[in-house]
């Protein structure tokens, strides 16, 4: 059995948590270029160089819970279902609701609302999101080709990862397109996503051959002498 944390830890954990919150909540209310780290250690009174000590970037004040969501993605492929394939795995994972649209009440709901359309207006952040999805992506090539026996001369680990991941953004940017109206239907938006999800892993499971087939072009018809 795990132990439980030991007061230092503790008290870490809750300084970590606070510079955080505070961080967001600047960031929510002013967008993320327009405020400095020196501002969001003054706001949770604490040094800068106490920020950078638990955030070695700005950016980590909004990505900080990566890990964990890293570790729930691979374990969802990792742990599935004997005969189940890492496509269904990652599908249903990637189509589960999560963030403000599974949230259990309206104030949760709105917070991370706001705090995804901020971050989808700072270039920053999307930058620091496509390394995000970068790792993510080594990271389950290791896990595919580990489980699929593949040489390192085998692309198709990574072809499979980059192509999962890609699915990942995809909805992910679903999401965005739809978070800028003022009152977005959340049940709608999450059924949205399940939907358009479900139908990106049918055109996977079907495979490309007959994907986007361009049409023949038409040969006129001779006319009779």
């Amino acid at each position: 059995m795990g132990q439980e944390p030991g007061l230092r830890e503790r008290k870490k954990q809750q300084t970590r948590l606070l510079i955080a919150q505070t961080a967001r909540a600047l960031f929510v209310e002013r967008g993320f270029d327009a405020v400095s780290v020196s501002e969001v250690a003054r706001a949770a009174d604490v040094s800068e160089a106490t920020v950078y000590n638990y955030f070695p970037t700005k950016e980590d004040l909004v990505y900080y819970g990566m890990e964990a969501f890293e570790e729930a993605l691979l374990t969802a492929v990792r742990d599935r279902a004997p005969g189940e394939s890492i496509l269904e795995a990652f599908g249903r994972f990637a189509t589960t609701p999560r963030g403000f649209l599974a949230a259990r009440d309206e104030a949760s709901a709105q917070a991370l609302l706001e705090a995804t359309r901020m971050i989808a207006t700072s270039p920053a952040l999307i930058a620091r999101e496509r390394q995000i999805f970068a790792r993510y992506t080594d990271w389950l090539t290791a896990l595919v080709a580990g489980e699929t026996g593949s040489g390192p001369d085998d692309i198709r680990p990574r072809v499979v990862a980059a192509t999962l991941i890609g699915l990942h953004a995809a909805l992910i940017d679903y999401v965005r397109r739809h978070v800028g109206e003022d009152q977005p239907d959340l049940r709608r938006l999450a059924r949205g996503l399940r939907v358009e999800g479900e139908k990106a892993v049918e055109l996977l499971e079907s495979g490309l051959r007959n994907y986007g087939v361009k049409p023949k072009a038409s040969v006129p018809r001779a006319r009779g002498g």
